[in-house]
């Protein structure tokens, strides 16, 4: 491989480490963001129960005034009964009493039913009180847990935005830009590794006398991908351990020459 290739490479691995990083740290708010959630939501459900207790409680100090304001107008109906002198008159007040007293035996009923609801209320702000003190205990230890990934990854972006630069400045700026412009358009990609003749990215395959030029010992030429445009490169393969490098030499024969 050409060494500015490798310069190149060597830019792509740390382009590439970075960008993991700065999506880490991007990912971090969301992740924040979706704790308080879970906290909002039970402290929601928390105040969604006390409010719906006090209103209970409200309905409950009505019923109760209406249970008396019933009781109370029985009571001057029949009071009422046996003062008039007639009998039409009395049996229309003892009506009314009767009707009093079925509203003020309604009102009771009512009254009943919000008390046992008042009762459900209690047990649901003490289950949610429980329930937001247990969520508040893993948010804070889930919030510890990420701040301490934000603090890796901006340790880790710092590390990779030196060693970034120092990479750019093994590389010519025209060449540097033909990268960004690759990179941009391919996700931050730019370089492609020949695997088997083909572009390693997209599989197209290498015409075979560029494929030979790229292995050609002071070839200086950069190759593009004829599909996805990228930057070719290729690693020659490690020789074998134990393979002849040179042509084997015949051993001698144990016969007598001839004559």
């Amino acid at each position: 491989m050409i060494p500015v290739l490798q310069h190149l490479l060597a830019l792509q691995t740390v382009d590439v480490r970075l960008a993991d990083v700065r999506g880490r740290l991007a990912a971090i708010p969301k992740k924040l963001g979706e704790v308080d959630a879970r906290v909002a939501a039970a402290r929601f459900e928390l105040e969604t129960s006390k409010a719906a207790h006090l209103t209970a409680l409200k309905d409950r100090k009505r019923y109760e005034l209406d249970v008396e304001q019933w009781k109370e107008k029985g009571r001057k109906y029949r009071d009422q009964a046996y003062q008039v002198k007639t009998n039409d008159a009395f049996k229309t007040l003892q009506h009314e009493a009767a009707n009093a007293d079925a509203e003020a035996a309604n009102a009771e009923d009512r009254l009943l039913e919000q008390m046992v609801a008042g009762e459900e209320y209690d047990k649901r702000i003490k289950a949610s009180e429980k329930v937001l003190k247990e969520v508040e205990e893993v948010a804070k230890g889930e919030k510890a847990k990420i701040e301490a990934e934000r603090a890796v990854a901006e340790k880790d972006r710092v590390a990779l935005e030196a060693e970034r630069a120092t990479a750019i400045a093994a590389v010519p700026e025209d060449l540097l830009d033909h990268y960004h412009r690759i990179a941009r358009k391919h996700g931050g990609t730019a370089l492609a590794e020949v695997r088997e003749e083909k572009c390693g990215t997209c599989g197209m395959r290498v015409r075979p006398h560029v494929f030979q030029e790229m292995r050609r010992a002071g070839n200086e030429q950069i190759y593009h991908c004829e599909t996805c445009t990228r930057i070719l490169y290729y690693i020659e393969p490690p020789t074998p351990i134990g393979a002849p490098t040179e042509p084997a030499v015949a051993a001698p024969s144990d016969q007598p020459s001839e004559g």
